[in-house]
């Protein structure tokens, strides 16, 4: 039996109120936050939960340039017919993108960064292969 229940994903940033309000929408999640706390977890409707803490000092990666090396970044698998309106849903929500000429296909990656500067992809979400008996 796994002594660890679940993991979870904390992104430090100066503003977790905002922060978690983007993923919050990304996710079509709930907010959960003690009162006086530094940390606001966001649980998503399919399970995913993630956490912002406040850190005054947070300052962004530079992924995917090298400048600096990479802290941590998000995959969220979409539908490939969905990557455009997806795309379109999060620079609206304040994503800004990184990088969106990828390979075209199955195999189609987007970067964006966060308000605050994380970096994810979006990625295109695996087919099941069609049952053959």
């Amino acid at each position: 039996m796994s002594l660890v229940r679940a993991g979870v994903l904390v992104l430090d940033c100066a503003e977790p109120e905002e922060l978690a309000e983007f993923y919050r929408t990304l996710l079509d999640g709930e907010i959960e936050a003690s009162p006086g706390s530094n940390r606001i977890d966001v649980v998503g409707e399919q399970g995913m939960r993630m956490s912002f803490r406040r850190d005054l000092n947070a300052a962004p990666p530079s992924w995917p340039r090298p400048d600096d090396s990479q802290q941590a970044h998000l995959d969220f698998l979409v539908a490939q017919e969905d990557l455009d309106e997806v795309e379109r849903r999060l620079i609206g929500l304040g994503a800004r993108p990184l990088e969106t000429r990828g390979a075209r296909g199955p195999n189609e990656m987007r970067l964006y960064s966060d308000p605050a500067g994380h970096p994810f992809a979006t990625h295109c979400a695996k087919q099941p292969a069609p049952k053959t008996a």
